[in-house]
């Protein structure tokens, strides 16, 4: 049974989302801060948690730096964000705390749960995208695609499952254009519009981690007006 960290404020809304889950199956931890969060994820209980659902407005420490502090903390977990309709400059900034995904309250059953499933099978280790002994070396970037490491020059490059699942799926079709709605639909599972943003800010992420200057890639490159491609490096 998938363990789930509720981290919201607003009782009600916490209650009805508690409430949900616990109907579908999942184990669900609550928080009402950022700093009972964080102190919970440090605990023991927090070593059964495999995903975080994290409303931005908190009292105290906001979701942005709690959002920044679970990501200092593990690359692994997933974590998706509730935001208020309409502030595109926190789902922006959210994101690029590093956030997995978003979801505009009020958020019905149906779409929360969904997102929650995505999310988990992202980060579900079973999920190979190559075999035994695939490992790419690509000018110092190193992709283990069977053990699901990456290395740069040497260095492991930890990447949450978001992001690692967005470089194997760029760099399995070299100098191949995608569009934002063809990784949303492949990396996230997103099978309804999405939101592009999220594509644009794990791009932002992963190049600040993979390319030696960001601003300018050598290996997740713009196609202005389509998507992204690998390379050419």
């Amino acid at each position: 049974m998938p363990h789930v960290l509720l981290i919201e404020d607003d009782t009600s809304v916490r209650d009805g989302m508690e409430l949900v889950l616990r109907r579908h199956g999942y184990g669900v931890e609550t928080a009402a801060t950022g700093e009972e969060a964080l102190a919970l994820l440090a605990g023991e209980r927090g070593a059964r948690i495999e995903l975080a659902v994290l409303d931005l407005m908190l009292p105290g420490m906001d979701g942005f730096e709690v959002c920044r502090r679970i990501r200092a903390r593990t690359a692994t977990l997933p974590v998706i964000m509730l935001t208020a309709r309409g502030d595109d400059r926190d789902i922006v900034a959210g994101l690029e705390a590093g956030a997995d995904d978003h979801v505009v309250k009020p958020v019905t059953a149906p779409v929360l749960e969904a997102r929650i499933r995505a999310a988990l099978r992202r980060a579900e280790p079973s999920l190979r995208q190559g075999s035994d002994g695939d490992v790419t070396d690509l000018a110092g970037l190193v992709i283990d695609r069977a053990g699901l490491t990456v290395t740069r020059s040497g260095t492991p490059v930890p990447l949450p499952p978001t992001e690692l699942r967005l470089l194997l799926e760029l760099s399995a079709s070299p100098g191949r254009v995608f569009t934002r709605e063809q990784l949303l639909a492949s990396v996230w599972d997103h099978t309804f519009l999405g939101d592009s943003r999220i594509v644009d800010a794990a791009v932002g992420r992963l190049r600040a981690k993979i390319e030696e200057v960001p601003g300018r890639p050598r290996y997740v490159q713009t196609v202005r007006g389509f998507g992204y491609r690998f390379g050419p490096l």
